[in-house]
């Protein structure tokens, strides 16, 4: 699977900074079946970091139960305007994606 890029916004507010991710995959469970019946393959993102000036502000572990093209929002204490956040992720099959946003 050729990993689209995430769509990513990082906004200061205050004392925090607002982020929301919108990651494209297909997040198969497994249990899905073809038309001739046979299963679909799971395929998932395991793991999601974010990344504020290469300090770790949020670890997260997915499964199979996370919808397709999962979204994430959350707010972490600090940044500014102008300082990078880097999202990453890496699914069961041991691709990835990594993309990175300024903060407005």
């Amino acid at each position: 699977m050729a990993a689209e890029p995430m769509r990513i916004r990082a906004i200061q507010q205050g004392a925090h900074t607002e982020v929301k991710i919108l990651m494209r995959h297909d997040m198969e469970t497994g249990q899905r079946k073809e038309a001739d019946g046979k299963l679909v393959p799971a395929h998932f993102i395991q793991q999601v970091q974010v990344q504020h000036n290469n300090k770790t502000v949020l670890n997260a572990m997915f499964g199979p139960s996370v919808s397709k093209d999962p979204y994430l929002s959350f707010k972490f204490n600090g940044g500014a305007k102008g300082e990078s956040v880097r999202v990453q992720w890496r699914d069961n099959r041991g691709e990835s994606r990594s993309d990175e946003v300024q903060i407005a």
